[in-house]
């Protein structure tokens, strides 16, 4: 059993299978094996350097009868050096041909950052750093309106190429701009969310503006431990509330973890490589957490931000370069 949230026009089932990190050589597998289980929704993007084997996955299972099309919902992004509109019609059809489709449901503004350009011939995908031969390897920016971004993310959606258009890693004070120029409203705000990084304040902002939210990393830490971006001991499955939850219900932390997600009302995404963890993770609707359960979780926000450009920028790509104060 599985649930939806809507999106714009249509029904986004609640749970989705993140591809982030997902090794190529597994992508396509790991998608049959997805849709096997019952998955419907797919969080796919240029940058995760997978799509063309995703897209194998798809239509494989396509082919197979396994499922139709219109009973999948896949979303994928717009990658930060594309932001220019003359680039973004081209890079949603690279998309669409890597993953063999001929329409998203959900296309997303991957990063509020506009990046120097980098042609398909000469890398794809072409990640943060312009020129990695060079002696001193930094992210070169691109001096691109949001604005002018989201007037080709329009185009698309007029086009039929894209049901949906939306944003990722946003901030409530970009949200108030684009709704004040956009004439296609987003549908969709994805953003990193789990009880150490509740974002209170912006799901407010979104439901103020009647905006769906996806919780990437919806539990936290665990996709950062071997980026060394988190510490083993940063684990919110460790807490004694995750704990005692799990053993009032039967379930797993993780189990714990994304239903809080889905109980506040956003999608989540949750990523793995194991058959039996896809199975794990869509298991959420058959029990509830109970308030008091709920607010205990919540208190856990200590807005730990683990995907942080502000660091990981500086860090790995030579760059400062924040988006949150």
């Amino acid at each position: 059993m599985t649930a939806t949230i809507p999106v714009g026009s249509g029904d986004m089932p609640a749970i989705g299978f993140g591809l982030w990190k997902i090794p190529r050589g597994d992508s396509a597998a790991m998608v049959h094996a997805a849709i096997t289980e019952g998955y419907r929704h797919f969080d796919s993007a240029a940058d995760y350097g997978n799509e063309a084997e995703v897209g194998e996955g798809l239509r494989a299972a396509l082919s197979e009868g396994l499922v139709s099309r219109d009973e999948l919902w896949v979303t994928s992004k717009l990658w930060n050096t594309y932001h220019r509109p003359e680039h973004v019609r081209a890079a949603c059809e690279r998309t669409l041909q890597d993953l063999r489709l001929s329409e998203l449901d959900l296309y997303l503004i991957h990063f509020p950052i506009a990046l120097q350009y980098v042609d398909f011939g000469t890398r794809y995908p072409p990640e943060w750093i312009a020129d990695p031969a060079a002696e001193n390897p930094v992210m070169v920016p691109d001096l691109v309106p949001l604005s002018d971004t989201w007037g080709a993310m329009e185009e698309l959606v007029r086009a039929g190429l894209v049901k949906e258009v939306g944003v990722c890693n946003y901030s409530t004070g970009l949200i108030h701009d684009l709704m004040a120029y956009s004439q296609i409203k987003p549908a969709m705000l994805q953003i990193e969310s789990h009880p150490y990084l509740a974002q209170e304040r912006l799901l407010r902002t979104a439901a103020h503006y009647e905006l769906a939210v996806t919780a990437f990393s919806p539990l936290g830490a665990l996709s950062y431990v071997e980026l060394d971006m988190a510490e083993t001991e940063e684990s919110v499955l460790e807490q004694a509330v995750v704990k005692e939850a799990a053993a009032r219900v039967g379930r797993t932390p993780a189990q714990i973890v994304l239903r809080w997600g889905i109980q506040r009302g956003t999608a989540v995404i949750p990523k793995t490589s194991r058959v039996e963890r896809l199975r794990e993770n869509q298991l959420l609707f058959d029990f509830e957490l109970n308030e008091v359960e709920m607010a205990a979780i919540s208190a856990l926000n200590r807005n730990r931000r683990f995907n942080d450009p502000g660091r990981f920028c500086e860090e790995a790509f030579g760059t400062f370069f924040p988006i949150y104060d």
